[in-house]
C-alpha cells in the first residue's frame, strides 16, 4: 500500500521497511501492520487532538509531571505551544506505561520505538499468526470466560502491585486475544495509582467492565467484587502478585457520600457514551 505521510520519516530513519496494510482505526489513532527486517510489527499513528474523539480528561492527567517548566506554564495557560506540549505528553504517557508494565511482567505489546508521534510495537497475533482480535469480537464458552477473566484480574493486580499503574479505560475493546491469552492495549490514559485521586474509581470501573463483559458468558461472575477487594488490599499494603483473591468483599456501612454517588453516576454516563462510540467505530 501507499506509505502514509506520518510513517514516511520512520522509513527514512530505517525504523521500518514497508507498510503492509492498515490494521484498525480507533478513537485516538490509526494502526498499521509494518515490516521491520524479518519481523512484522505494528505502528500506532496518533491522531491530532482536533481529529480524534477521546477527550483528555483532567481526571487522567492529574499529577502528571512535565520536566520542562516552560512547557508546564504553557500547558497551564492553554497556549498553542502548551496544547502541543500537552499532546506530546499524552502520547508519551502510553510509551512510558508500556515500558513500565512490560518490565513488571504485565501482558502488553512489547514497545520498540517512539518517533514523530508514532509508536512502534509488537504485533499481537492469534494461534494462526494473524492479527489478534479484540475481546468484543469473540464469543466464549463459560469455561473460557472464567479462565480469561481470572487471567485479566491477575494482570490488573500485577499492574497495580508491581508497577503502581491503573489502566483507566480497560474493557473488551482494548484487550486482544493473543495466542497465549489476553493482551492489554491502549494505555495513554493510564494513571499512577499513588499520585491520582481518581485511581480507585478508575480501578473499580476497569474491574467492573471485565466482570460485566465476561459475565455475559459466565453469569456467576456478576456476583463477584474483585475491584473493592483489590483496592482494599492495595491500601493496606497487602497486595502483591501472588495474592489469592476471593472475589468477595464486605463493605463497611457508613454515611452516604452524596457527592461521590453523583460522580459515579456522571462517570457511568460518560463511560456508556464512550462505549457506544467505540461500538460504532468497531463496526
Amino acid at each position: 500500500m501507499k506509505t502514509p505521510q506520518r510513517l514516511q520519516s520512520l522509513i527514512e530513519e530505517g525504523l521500518i521497511d514497508t507498510v503492509v496494510r492498515q490494521l484498525m482505526s480507533g478513537k485516538e489513532a490509526l494502526v498499521y501492520v509494518v515490516r521491520c527486517g524479518e519481523e512484522t510489527r505494528c505502528a500506532k499513528v496518533y491522531k491530532e487532538a482536533t481529529h480524534r474523539s477521546f477527550r483528555q480528561a483532567v481526571d487522567y492527567t492529574e499529577n502528571r509531571k512535565v520536566k520542562n517548566s516552560r512547557q508546564a506554564r504553557a500547558m497551564a495557560k492553554g497556549t498553542r505551544f502548551g496544547r502541543e506540549a500537552q499532546e506530546a505528553a499524552w502520547q508519551s504517557a502510553e510509551v512510558d506505561a508500556l515500558y513500565r508494565l512490560a518490565d513488571a511482567g504485565v501482558r502488553v505489546p512489547k514497545p520498540y520505538n517512539f518517533c514523530d508521534g508514532v509508536l512502534l510495537m509488537e504485533l499481537v497475533t492469534d494461534e494462526h499468526g494473524d492479527a489478534a482480535p479484540r475481546l468484543n469480537d469473540v464469543v466464549f464458552t463459560p469455561e473460557q470466560a472464567r479462565a480469561h477473566h481470572a487471567t485479566l484480574v491477575t494482570q490488573v493486580v500485577r499492574m497495580l502491585s508491581a508497577a503502581g499503574v491503573v489502566h483507566g479505560d480497560l474493557s473488551e475493546f482494548n484487550i486482544l486475544l493473543g495466542a497465549d491469552g489476553p493482551v492489554i492495549i491502549d494505555l495513554p490514559q493510564a494513571v499512577d495509582a499513588a499520585g491520582n485521586n481518581h485511581a480507585k474509581r478508575m480501578l473499580l470501573r476497569d474491574v467492573d467492565n471485565l466482570r460485566g463483559f465476561f459475565g455475559r458468558f459466565a453469569p456467576e461472575l456478576l456476583n463477584t467484587d474483585y475491584g473493592h477487594e483489590i483496592w482494599d488490599l492495595y491500601q493496606r499494603g497487602l497486595l502483591h502478585t501472588e495474592v489469592v483473591l476471593t472475589g468477595r468483599f464486605e463493605r463497611q456501612q457508613g454515611a452516604v457520600d452524596v457527592g461521590g454517588v453523583m460522580r459515579e453516576i456522571r462517570d457511568a454516563s460518560a463511560e456508556d457514551a464512550a462505549r457506544r462510540l467505540r461500538m460504532q467505530t468497531a463496526r
